[in-house]
């Protein structure tokens, strides 16, 4: 299989990741940290629907961040996760990002030096995550799992709308376990319309930050 392209970068004020491809921050300039908690954390009902066995699903994996606050969770219980993640970062830029966020790069080390090794089956504490390299368009549809809880966590829409087509989000709905949930940061109509044909009862809530409205849905 050939090699996935990595992630080519620029580096705004030094600190935040911006994809050339995708004219695109990795997260938001608002605290990405703190977004992650409100988005996908909190917009999945996490933790409190953590049991043994949970299964988190991300279309996204960039640097990593979403895991991370998962892990700074602390979870008790064994915990899987899995991400798509078509044009991965270099484990020194992964690690240059999350300097700008003292409490997940205070555990990252673990994560970075498997992401390094060249690893992409992942054991930190209780979560176990797998990184599937490739175009989602390909390898989503080839997935086995099903998810108890999505990060729907790509580029932007108007930026990367392969990520966010009717055909990605079926997928999505296909890979969701009964009763699961997802959690985005868009509020995009066209999303929201493509997750509600995927099966999806879709609510409009509070974003975070700048950012007026976000997404959430439990499968019907």
């Amino acid at each position: 299989m050939t090699p996935p392209e990595q992630s080519k970068l620029d580096w705004k004020d030094g600190v935040i990741p911006v994809s050339t491809q995708f004219n695109d921050p990795y997260f938001s300039m608002n605290d990405g940290l703190a977004e992650t908690r409100h988005v996908f954390l909190a917009g999945n009902d996490l933790p409190a629907r953590l049991r043994d066995g949970f299964h988190i699903a991300e279309l996204g994996f960039g640097t990593g961040l979403n895991l991370l606050a998962l892990c700074l969770l602390n979870p008790a219980q064994a915990i899987r996760f899995t991400s798509f993640e078509a044009f991965p970062l270099a484990a020194a830029d992964i690690a240059r990002a999350l300097d700008h966020f003292p409490q997940a790069r205070a555990i990252a080390e673990p994560f970075l030096q498997q992401w390094a090794a060249g690893q992409t089956t992942l054991t930190l504490g209780n979560v176990t995550a797998e990184i599937i390299l490739g175009d989602a368009r390909d390898t989503l549809a080839l997935w086995q799992g099903k998810a108890d809880a999505w990060f729907l966590d790509g580029f932007s829409p108007a930026k990367n709308p392969e990520l966010w087509s009717p055909e990605i989000l079926a997928q999505v709905g296909l890979h969701t376990a009964s009763k699961g949930t997802f959690a985005t940061y868009t509020a995009a109509g066209h999303v929201r319309r493509g997750l509600a044909d995927a099966g999806f009862s879709v609510e409009r809530r509070a974003g975070h930050g700048r950012k007026r409205h976000m997404s959430t849905g439990v499968l019907a």
